[in-house]
């Protein structure tokens, strides 16, 4: 009896569906994370792609003028750590950063510390935007 009972199961559950891997399933978050927005412009999402794309690069902009601290990779403080996890979200906005030597100087007064979170949330909305992107991509999502 318990044997019907486990194939009775087996048959209700459906099989896990695989992800279909297509060139689109990878260019698209690459591209996205590097470029904001650019992984749902490639797909034709004009408008979520613009919005993105002026939203995230507006925050890293508005984070960097307000004198905000861009992390470096480093193994010292947790907090320093985490900081540099959400920077480099932020993709190709963080590279320029680094080669332009923006947000290197010390956090000295209570705006450039509301900059460096503006500058860390934008690499955290810039990872969500890839993956938003891969969904797309994979079928997932419209």
């Amino acid at each position: 009896m318990e044997k019907t009972e486990t194939t009775a199961l087996s048959e209700k559950q459906p099989a896990a569906a695989a992800v279909p891997f297509t060139a689109m399933s990878v260019i698209a978050p690459a591209l996205g994370w590097l470029i904001p927005g650019a992984g749902h412009l490639i797909q034709k999402r004009w408008g979520r792609g613009l919005l993105l794309m002026a939203s995230v690069t507006a925050m890293f902009a508005i984070g960097i003028a307000m004198d905000g601290k861009v992390y470096k990779p480093n193994s010292g403080d947790l907090l320093d750590m985490l900081g540099f996890v959400g920077n480099i979200g932020a993709g190709g906005l963080y590279l320029l950063s680094q080669a332009l030597e923006w947000g290197r100087t010390a956090i000295t007064y209570a705006v450039a510390d509301y900059g460096t979170k503006y500058i860390v949330v934008s690499g955290l909305l810039n990872v969500m935007a890839a993956v938003d992107a891969y969904h797309i991509a994979i079928g997932r999502k419209k």
